[in-house]
Protein backbone atom coordinates (compact mmCIF):
# COMPACT_ATOMS: atom_id res chain seq x y z
CA UNK A 1 0.00 0.00 0.00
CA UNK A 2 1.30 3.44 -0.89
CA UNK A 3 1.09 5.72 2.24
CA UNK A 4 0.30 9.15 1.12
CA UNK A 5 0.81 10.98 4.58
CA UNK A 6 3.82 13.05 4.26
CA UNK A 7 2.42 15.42 6.70
CA UNK A 8 4.13 13.26 9.76
CA UNK A 9 7.21 13.32 7.79
CA UNK A 10 8.40 17.18 8.49
CA UNK A 11 9.37 19.94 6.52
CA UNK A 12 11.37 18.09 3.78
CA UNK A 13 13.80 20.01 1.33
CA UNK A 14 15.21 18.24 -2.03
CA UNK A 15 17.88 16.17 -1.28
CA UNK A 16 20.90 16.21 -3.15
CA UNK A 17 21.44 13.20 -5.08
CA UNK A 18 22.31 9.96 -3.26
CA UNK A 19 25.87 8.14 -4.26
CA UNK A 20 23.75 5.10 -4.06
CA UNK A 21 21.28 6.40 -6.54
CA UNK A 22 20.80 4.82 -9.72
CA UNK A 23 22.68 7.12 -11.76
CA UNK A 24 20.69 8.97 -14.88
CA UNK A 25 22.45 6.81 -17.41
CA UNK A 26 24.14 9.44 -19.62
CA UNK A 27 28.14 10.31 -20.35
CA UNK A 28 28.37 13.78 -20.38
CA UNK A 29 29.97 15.16 -23.78
CA UNK A 30 32.94 16.53 -22.29
CA UNK A 31 34.29 12.79 -22.08
CA UNK A 32 35.02 13.19 -25.82
CA UNK A 33 37.92 14.51 -24.75
CA UNK A 34 39.88 11.42 -23.72
CA UNK A 35 39.09 10.33 -26.90
CA UNK A 36 41.03 12.90 -29.11
CA UNK A 37 38.22 15.27 -29.41
CA UNK A 38 39.57 18.86 -29.05
CA UNK A 39 37.76 21.05 -26.33
CA UNK A 40 36.86 23.69 -29.59
CA UNK A 41 34.87 20.88 -31.22
CA UNK A 42 32.63 19.81 -28.02
CA UNK A 43 32.25 23.72 -27.13
CA UNK A 44 30.54 23.95 -31.02
CA UNK A 45 28.02 20.79 -30.08
CA UNK A 46 27.27 22.66 -26.43
CA UNK A 47 26.48 26.13 -28.34
CA UNK A 48 24.02 23.40 -30.58
CA UNK A 49 22.44 22.27 -27.66
CA UNK A 50 24.10 18.98 -27.36
CA UNK A 51 25.46 18.11 -23.47
CA UNK A 52 25.81 14.35 -23.68
CA UNK A 53 26.92 11.41 -25.31
CA UNK A 54 23.49 10.05 -25.59
CA UNK A 55 21.93 13.16 -26.87
CA UNK A 56 24.42 13.41 -29.84
CA UNK A 57 23.60 9.83 -30.99
CA UNK A 58 20.26 10.66 -31.35
CA UNK A 59 21.14 13.69 -34.10
CA UNK A 60 21.56 12.40 -37.78
CA UNK A 61 25.00 13.31 -39.16
CA UNK A 62 23.12 15.25 -41.65
CA UNK A 63 22.42 17.82 -38.59
CA UNK A 64 25.81 17.54 -36.99
CA UNK A 65 27.42 18.85 -40.32
CA UNK A 66 25.17 21.85 -39.74
CA UNK A 67 26.58 23.11 -36.89
CA UNK A 68 29.12 26.06 -38.58
CA UNK A 69 32.87 24.67 -38.09
CA UNK A 70 31.91 21.06 -38.15
CA UNK A 71 32.84 19.33 -41.21
CA UNK A 72 32.05 15.61 -42.37
CA UNK A 73 34.90 14.06 -41.62
CA UNK A 74 34.92 15.63 -37.87
CA UNK A 75 31.30 14.44 -37.41
CA UNK A 76 32.41 11.31 -38.64
CA UNK A 77 35.73 11.25 -35.84
CA UNK A 78 33.01 12.62 -32.93
CA UNK A 79 30.28 9.61 -33.68
CA UNK A 80 33.10 7.16 -33.61
CA UNK A 81 34.28 8.96 -30.25
CA UNK A 82 30.99 8.58 -28.82
CA UNK A 83 30.16 5.28 -30.08
CA UNK A 84 32.88 4.16 -27.51
CA UNK A 85 31.53 5.43 -24.59
CA UNK A 86 27.94 4.34 -25.44
CA UNK A 87 26.16 1.91 -26.89
CA UNK A 88 23.53 2.73 -29.22
CA UNK A 89 23.23 -1.12 -30.72
CA UNK A 90 21.66 -3.86 -30.03
CA UNK A 91 21.26 -5.58 -25.97
CA UNK A 92 19.65 -8.82 -24.65
CA UNK A 93 16.45 -8.75 -23.25
CA UNK A 94 18.11 -8.99 -19.69
CA UNK A 95 20.01 -6.09 -20.18
CA UNK A 96 16.93 -4.05 -21.19
CA UNK A 97 15.36 -5.23 -18.35
CA UNK A 98 17.84 -3.97 -16.33
CA UNK A 99 17.88 -0.85 -17.74
CA UNK A 100 14.41 -0.64 -16.86
CA UNK A 101 15.23 -0.70 -13.18
CA UNK A 102 16.66 2.96 -13.87
CA UNK A 103 12.72 3.79 -14.26
CA UNK A 104 10.63 6.22 -11.63
CA UNK A 105 7.70 6.27 -10.77
CA UNK A 106 5.71 9.49 -9.35
CA UNK A 107 3.10 9.61 -7.33
CA UNK A 108 0.17 11.43 -8.62
CA UNK A 109 -0.91 12.26 -5.12
CA UNK A 110 -3.68 9.46 -5.40
CA UNK A 111 -3.31 6.39 -4.69
CA UNK A 112 -6.02 4.96 -6.83
CA UNK A 113 -4.45 6.75 -9.43
CA UNK A 114 -1.20 5.70 -9.10
CA UNK A 115 -2.20 1.74 -9.02
CA UNK A 116 -4.15 2.78 -12.35
CA UNK A 117 -0.93 3.98 -13.98
CA UNK A 118 1.40 0.99 -12.36
CA UNK A 119 2.83 3.39 -9.32
CA UNK A 120 2.50 6.77 -11.11
CA UNK A 121 4.06 8.95 -14.06
CA UNK A 122 7.30 6.93 -15.23
CA UNK A 123 10.42 8.44 -16.29
CA UNK A 124 11.72 7.70 -19.61
CA UNK A 125 8.26 7.90 -21.38
CA UNK A 126 5.94 10.64 -22.66
CA UNK A 127 2.28 10.32 -20.26
CA UNK A 128 -0.25 12.71 -22.36
CA UNK A 129 -3.41 13.26 -20.36
CA UNK A 130 -6.32 15.07 -22.40
CA UNK A 131 -9.98 15.78 -21.85
CA UNK A 132 -12.27 19.03 -21.93
CA UNK A 133 -11.59 21.86 -19.79
CA UNK A 134 -11.40 21.48 -16.15
CA UNK A 135 -10.92 17.80 -16.34
CA UNK A 136 -7.89 17.96 -14.20
CA UNK A 137 -5.11 17.78 -16.42
CA UNK A 138 -3.56 21.71 -15.34
CA UNK A 139 -3.95 20.55 -11.28
CA UNK A 140 -2.70 17.16 -12.05
CA UNK A 141 0.67 18.83 -13.34
CA UNK A 142 0.69 20.74 -10.44
CA UNK A 143 0.53 17.90 -8.81
CA UNK A 144 2.85 16.71 -9.76
CA UNK A 145 5.40 19.75 -9.54
CA UNK A 146 5.07 19.14 -5.84
CA UNK A 147 5.42 15.11 -5.49
CA UNK A 148 8.48 15.05 -7.52
CA UNK A 149 10.47 16.47 -5.29
CA UNK A 150 9.55 14.22 -2.72
CA UNK A 151 12.28 11.55 -1.86
CA UNK A 152 12.35 8.17 -3.93
CA UNK A 153 11.23 6.35 -0.82
CA UNK A 154 7.99 8.12 -0.88
CA UNK A 155 7.38 7.70 -3.82
CA UNK A 156 8.56 11.25 -5.60
CA UNK A 157 11.10 11.43 -8.19
CA UNK A 158 13.92 13.49 -5.44
CA UNK A 159 14.39 15.78 -8.50
CA UNK A 160 13.65 19.20 -9.91
CA UNK A 161 10.45 20.22 -12.50
CA UNK A 162 10.62 22.16 -15.66
CA UNK A 163 7.68 23.75 -16.87
CA UNK A 164 6.54 25.03 -20.13
CA UNK A 165 3.29 26.86 -20.31
CA UNK A 166 1.40 27.29 -23.45
CA UNK A 167 -1.79 28.48 -21.93
CA UNK A 168 -0.88 30.72 -19.13
CA UNK A 169 -2.34 28.57 -16.67
CA UNK A 170 0.46 27.95 -14.07
CA UNK A 171 -0.15 29.41 -11.04
CA UNK A 172 2.87 29.29 -8.49
CA UNK A 173 0.34 30.01 -5.16
CA UNK A 174 -1.23 26.83 -6.16
CA UNK A 175 1.83 25.31 -5.49
CA UNK A 176 1.76 26.52 -1.71
CA UNK A 177 -1.21 24.13 -0.34
CA UNK A 178 -0.05 21.16 -1.88
CA UNK A 179 3.85 21.88 -0.92
CA UNK A 180 2.08 22.16 2.67
CA UNK A 181 -0.62 19.04 2.29
CA UNK A 182 3.34 16.59 1.57
CA UNK A 183 4.82 18.65 4.67
CA UNK A 184 7.28 20.08 2.21
CA UNK A 185 8.31 24.02 2.81
CA UNK A 186 6.52 26.01 -0.16
CA UNK A 187 9.58 28.34 -0.96
CA UNK A 188 12.04 25.61 -1.57
CA UNK A 189 9.33 23.88 -3.69
CA UNK A 190 9.22 26.98 -6.06
CA UNK A 191 13.05 27.44 -5.96
CA UNK A 192 13.43 23.69 -7.49
CA UNK A 193 10.80 24.63 -10.24
CA UNK A 194 11.64 26.41 -13.53
CA UNK A 195 9.04 28.20 -15.55
CA UNK A 196 8.79 29.30 -19.16
CA UNK A 197 5.73 30.77 -20.76
CA UNK A 198 5.53 29.91 -24.71
CA UNK A 199 3.54 32.15 -26.92
CA UNK A 200 4.52 30.46 -30.63
CA UNK A 201 5.29 26.73 -31.22
CA UNK A 202 8.97 27.72 -32.28
CA UNK A 203 9.29 29.34 -29.17
CA UNK A 204 8.39 25.86 -27.08
CA UNK A 205 10.66 24.27 -29.43
CA UNK A 206 13.64 26.47 -28.61
CA UNK A 207 12.88 26.22 -25.01
CA UNK A 208 12.92 22.28 -25.15
CA UNK A 209 16.70 22.78 -26.70
CA UNK A 210 18.03 25.03 -23.87
CA UNK A 211 16.90 22.25 -21.54
CA UNK A 212 19.89 20.05 -22.39
CA UNK A 213 22.02 22.32 -20.89
CA UNK A 214 20.41 22.51 -17.34
CA UNK A 215 19.25 18.76 -17.26
CA UNK A 216 23.28 18.09 -17.90
CA UNK A 217 24.15 19.77 -14.70
CA UNK A 218 20.80 19.24 -12.18
CA UNK A 219 19.00 16.33 -10.94
CA UNK A 220 15.72 17.23 -13.31
CA UNK A 221 13.16 14.31 -12.78
CA UNK A 222 10.06 16.01 -14.56
CA UNK A 223 8.94 18.05 -17.78
CA UNK A 224 5.67 19.38 -17.62
CA UNK A 225 4.47 20.52 -21.30
CA UNK A 226 0.86 22.53 -20.84
CA UNK A 227 -0.49 21.98 -23.46
CA UNK A 228 1.29 20.33 -26.31
CA UNK A 229 -0.99 20.79 -29.39
CA UNK A 230 -2.35 25.00 -28.17
CA UNK A 231 0.18 26.69 -30.16
CA UNK A 232 0.16 24.60 -33.50
CA UNK A 233 -3.18 25.07 -33.55
CA UNK A 234 -3.10 28.60 -33.38
CA UNK A 235 -0.06 28.83 -35.96
CA UNK A 236 -1.09 26.69 -38.34
CA UNK A 237 -5.02 27.51 -39.00
CA UNK A 238 -4.87 28.40 -42.46
CA UNK A 239 -5.67 26.29 -45.09
CA UNK A 240 -3.53 23.73 -46.59
CA UNK A 241 -1.03 24.09 -43.36
CA UNK A 242 -1.89 20.96 -41.61
CA UNK A 243 0.99 19.09 -43.24
CA UNK A 244 3.48 21.54 -42.03
CA UNK A 245 1.64 21.69 -38.41
CA UNK A 246 1.96 17.99 -37.98
CA UNK A 247 5.62 17.60 -39.62
CA UNK A 248 6.83 19.97 -37.03
CA UNK A 249 4.46 18.69 -34.10
CA UNK A 250 6.34 15.52 -35.28
CA UNK A 251 9.69 17.08 -34.33
CA UNK A 252 8.79 18.57 -31.22
CA UNK A 253 7.34 15.08 -29.95
CA UNK A 254 10.69 13.49 -31.15
CA UNK A 255 12.71 16.05 -28.73
CA UNK A 256 10.36 15.48 -25.75
CA UNK A 257 11.35 11.72 -26.28
CA UNK A 258 14.84 12.12 -26.53
CA UNK A 259 14.70 14.30 -23.59
CA UNK A 260 12.77 11.42 -21.26
CA UNK A 261 15.80 8.61 -22.72
CA UNK A 262 18.34 11.33 -22.81
CA UNK A 263 18.18 11.85 -19.14
CA UNK A 264 15.75 9.66 -17.12
CA UNK A 265 12.99 12.21 -16.81
CA UNK A 266 9.54 12.13 -16.64
CA UNK A 267 7.33 14.06 -19.76
CA UNK A 268 4.13 15.27 -18.78
CA UNK A 269 2.40 16.55 -21.76
CA UNK A 270 -1.48 17.65 -21.67
CA UNK A 271 -3.86 17.87 -24.52
CA UNK A 272 -6.84 19.40 -26.18
CA UNK A 273 -9.45 17.77 -27.49
CA UNK A 274 -11.81 17.83 -30.72
CA UNK A 275 -15.12 17.10 -32.20
CA UNK A 276 -15.37 13.05 -33.20
CA UNK A 277 -18.22 13.31 -36.13
CA UNK A 278 -17.00 9.44 -36.07
CA UNK A 279 -17.58 8.95 -32.47
CA UNK A 280 -20.94 7.13 -32.94
CA UNK A 281 -24.77 8.31 -32.69
CA UNK A 282 -24.91 6.67 -29.33
CA UNK A 283 -22.20 9.23 -27.76
CA UNK A 284 -23.42 12.25 -26.64
CA UNK A 285 -20.91 14.64 -26.95
CA UNK A 286 -18.11 12.37 -29.24
CA UNK A 287 -14.82 13.89 -28.09
CA UNK A 288 -10.65 12.68 -29.41
CA UNK A 289 -7.41 14.20 -28.68
CA UNK A 290 -6.09 16.29 -30.94
CA UNK A 291 -2.85 16.35 -32.84
CA UNK A 292 -3.72 12.96 -34.73
CA UNK A 293 -1.45 10.10 -35.25
CA UNK A 294 1.57 12.35 -34.92
CA UNK A 295 0.37 12.43 -31.56
CA UNK A 296 -1.01 8.88 -30.70
CA UNK A 297 2.16 7.38 -32.16
CA UNK A 298 4.46 9.66 -30.10
CA UNK A 299 2.80 9.46 -26.22
CA UNK A 300 3.96 6.31 -24.57
CA UNK A 301 0.77 6.58 -22.10
CA UNK A 302 -2.53 8.51 -22.93
CA UNK A 303 -4.66 8.93 -20.29
CA UNK A 304 -8.21 9.96 -20.67
CA UNK A 305 -9.81 12.67 -18.26
CA UNK A 306 -13.54 13.65 -17.57
CA UNK A 307 -15.50 15.02 -15.08
CA UNK A 308 -17.15 13.70 -11.94
CA UNK A 309 -19.49 14.16 -9.77
CA UNK A 310 -18.47 17.86 -7.85
CA UNK A 311 -14.43 18.35 -7.81
CA UNK A 312 -14.11 13.90 -8.94
CA UNK A 313 -12.81 13.36 -11.86
CA UNK A 314 -12.30 10.13 -13.57
CA UNK A 315 -9.09 8.72 -15.24
CA UNK A 316 -9.03 6.38 -18.24
CA UNK A 317 -6.17 4.13 -19.47
CA UNK A 318 -6.21 5.37 -23.15
CA UNK A 319 -3.42 3.77 -24.71
CA UNK A 320 -0.28 1.74 -23.04
CA UNK A 321 2.33 -0.32 -24.03
CA UNK A 322 2.04 -2.51 -20.41
CA UNK A 323 -1.30 -1.18 -18.62
CA UNK A 324 -4.49 -2.85 -19.21
CA UNK A 325 -7.70 -0.33 -19.68
CA UNK A 326 -8.72 0.32 -16.88
CA UNK A 327 -10.58 3.65 -14.70
CA UNK A 328 -9.49 5.32 -11.38
CA UNK A 329 -11.58 7.95 -9.59
CA UNK A 330 -9.57 11.10 -7.53
CA UNK A 331 -10.75 14.10 -6.78
CA UNK A 332 -9.34 17.86 -6.95
CA UNK A 333 -8.73 19.55 -3.27
CA UNK A 334 -6.69 22.76 -2.31
CA UNK A 335 -3.74 20.46 -1.96
CA UNK A 336 -3.67 18.60 -5.20
CA UNK A 337 -4.99 15.52 -6.37
CA UNK A 338 -6.45 12.57 -3.89
CA UNK A 339 -8.27 9.89 -3.59
CA UNK A 340 -11.54 10.21 -3.24
CA UNK A 341 -13.00 10.84 0.52
CA UNK A 342 -15.62 7.72 1.61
Amino acid sequence: MIDLKFEEQGQLQLLEREEDEEDDCFEPIDKLIVQGINAGDIKKLQDAGIYTCNGLMMHTKKSLTGIKGLSEAKVDKICEAAEKLVNMGYVTGSDLLLRRKAVVRISTGSQALDELLGGGIETLSITEAFGEFRSGKTQLAHTLCVSTQLPIQMHGGNGKVAYIDTEGTFRPDRIVPIAERFGMDAGAVLDNIIYARAYTYEHQYNLLLGLAAKMSEEPFRLLIVDSVIALFRVDFSGRGELAERQQKLAQMLSRLIKIAEEFNVAVYITNQVIADPGGGMFISDPKKPAGGHVLAHSATIRLMLRKGKGEQRVCKIYDAPNLPEAEAVFQITPGGITDVKD
